[in-house]
């Protein structure tokens, strides 16, 4: 490996088990969070951040928000320059676009790399390193780190340039929202009239719908298992995201200000530090629909026509 060291900061959820296979895979690794007990479980760790970036080449950053990442990288402080140059920086956590195409724009005026790269997951694809990389930067400075990512992705795929890579992750998002709530809809309806949910569970798996988030999700959502893969508050923020690139776009997302509206009870119910799948508890406050009037069915006819029968 021609990378020396790798720097790794925030050992959240994702974080943890992906800085852990890079250990395991023999990366020389140094590690920073900001609370300290979680470092020292995964590799050789400092507790100040400045110290990451002093002896290590690469910094992958798989921080909560951008406010995270701009306070790691001293972005605007009198630290930032001498911090980055130098160095290429990995982004791997989630951000509004227009922060990462700025955040690249002031890493290279520092003399630093950027390689932006979100990926596709939650927990138990990072801990089994098979998470989906969506990469976007210079093909130069993607190509020095692109061996990082082996321990940590079944599949890494180019997008462009920045931010093309959040904004594939953005879109990637938009359909795991839709399947997820769509699945606690499922579920509510089938709990309510009483059916099996280990049959309703073998059936989705044994259909066209089945998937991989599927497998994992349904059986959470029968079995009431909110431990968290993907927070509530977590799949919000990235809601959130998501909506104001449909606004700066001109486009309306029906299905997606629907979940937004129902994640957000789920969270003000105090579930959001549970899985995604806790969203069917706002489904469950919601009051039973009226019985709707029937829709028309028969074919509409001009009047004269209707003289004529």
């Amino acid at each position: 490996m021609g990378i020396s060291r790798v720097g790794f900061a925030g050992l959240g959820s994702m974080g943890g088990p992906m800085a852990r296979n890079l250990a395991r895979a023999g990366v020389p690794l140094l590690v920073w969070n900001r609370t300290p007990g979680k470092a020292d479980q995964v590799a050789e760790a400092v507790e100040d951040v400045a110290e990451l970036f002093t002896r290590c080449d690469v910094v992958i950053l798989m921080l909560k928000d951008a406010a995270a990442v701009d306070a790691v990288l001293d972005r605007g402080g009198p630290a930032f320059a001498e911090r980055v140059r130098g160095r290429t920086i990995v982004h791997m956590g989630t951000t509004a676009p227009q922060h990462s195409r700025g955040l690249e724009t002031d890493l290279l005026a520092a003399g630093a790399k950027y390689v932006e790269a979100p990926v596709s997951g939650s927990r138990v694809p990072a801990e089994a390193g098979e998470l989906v990389a969506m990469l976007a930067g210079d093909p130069g400075a993607i190509e020095e780190v692109r061996e990082l990512f082996g321990p940590l992705c079944r599949e890494t795929v180019h997008c462009g340039p920045v931010p093309n890579g959040l904004l594939m992750k953005l879109a990637v998002n938009v359909q795991l929202t839709a399947v997820v709530t769509g699945l606690a809809e499922t579920v509510h309806f089938a709990r309510a009239h009483g059916l099996d949910l280990g049959l309703l569970t073998g059936v989705l798996g044994a259909g066209q719908l089945a998937s991989p988030i599927l497998r994992v999700k349904t059986p959470k959502l029968a079995d009431e298992d909110f431990a968290p893969q993907a927070s509530i508050a977590n799949v919000l923020a990235n809601v959130e995201l998501i909506a104001a690139s449909a606004r700066e776009a001109g486009l309306t997302l029906p299905l997606l200000e629907a979940a937004r509206a129902l994640y957000a009870e789920t969270a003000r119910l105090g579930f959001g530090e549970a899985d995604m799948v806790a969203v069917v508890k706002a489904l469950e406050t919601l009051e039973p629909l009226e019985t709707p009037e029937p829709l028309e069915t028969r074919p509409k006819t001009h009047p004269e026509d209707e003289m004529r029968q």
